[in-house]
């Protein structure tokens, strides 16, 4: 296990502050008791410009009587975005059903590694449940049809968007993962490379890539960049078909998580 730099995943002091005051002010507002929250989007996977906002998303767990209701309550809070802050959550029903179905989001969540608040023992639980529910299949098509559509909808002109490299090819790596491991894919891009390219000209590139991404603005456009590309379309190609194998669920595990944590508030 490689250590995280910190300078790949730059957190302002203030802004860390700013946030954690927040993620109170939202407790106290909304009698929550938010039991994770991270950093997720570009400063979690490590490549963020000098102009990225932040991106936080955490899971909260409502008292037990909002779980007794006839009527389900809304299971989402939200703040409103601003230029540097983006921050919404996920109520811990949710989180886990939509994990229970295949969902990819709450996973990456739990591997960023940026966190502004983690109860222990909720996160161990939550990581040995995620291994007993996960789904490849899901996983897999999930991160393919993401490199897929950012590849036709971005990369095919004269001039790029250049980060929609990395938001092309943190997808197909991580679905390169999954079919290679049947497992959750690394959060970082930085792992994901190291694992998964071995052409040290293609690694080189991507470095180029990512060291004007971090310097740069998130709107710089340059001319295409056709060893990427390359790879890209070639990789696309030989994922077409594949598929890892299937892996059947009890989701029971995570209906004692839910049950506990509920019960604890």
């Amino acid at each position: 296990m490689h250590a995280i730099d910190p300078r790949l995943h730059p957190i302002d002091p203030a802004v860390r502050r700013d946030i954690e005051a927040r993620l109170a002010a939202l407790e106290a507002q909304h009698g929550v008791r938010i039991l994770f929250a991270c950093e997720s989007g570009s400063r979690g996977w490590g490549f963020a410009s000098t102009d990225s906002d932040y991106d936080v998303r955490f899971v909260y767990v409502q008292p037990p009587a909002w779980y007794l209701r006839i009527e389900p309550g809304r299971d989402v809070i939200e703040e409103p975005i601003s230029a540097l802050l983006d921050i919404n959550g996920w109520e811990l029903r949710k989180a886990l059903r939509l994990l229970a179905r295949g969902n990819t989001t709450l996973g990456e969540w739990l591997d960023s590694p940026v966190h502004y608040r983690a109860d222990a023992a909720f996160i161990t639980r939550l990581q040995a449940a995620r291994a007993q529910v996960y789904r490849p299949q899901q996983a897999f098509h999930h991160y393919l049809h993401m490199a897929r559509g950012n590849d036709r909808g971005y990369l095919h002109g004269t001039t790029v968007r250049l980060k929609k490299y990395l938001y092309v090819l943190r997808p197909l790596l991580a679905a390169q993962w999954v079919l290679r491991h049947a497992g959750p894919p690394p959060m970082r891009f930085a792992a994901l490379v190291e694992a998964l390219i071995e052409d040290p000209a293609l690694r080189t590139a991507i470095d180029a890539l990512l060291a004007r991404k971090r310097q740069g603005g998130e709107a710089l456009y340059g001319p295409p960049e056709p060893l990427i590309q390359t790879f890209i379309d070639t990789t696309l190609q030989a994922l077409d078909g594949a598929q890892p194998p299937a892996h059947s669920v009890d989701s029971g595990v995570l209906d004692a998580l839910l049950f506990d944590c509920v019960m604890q508030v």
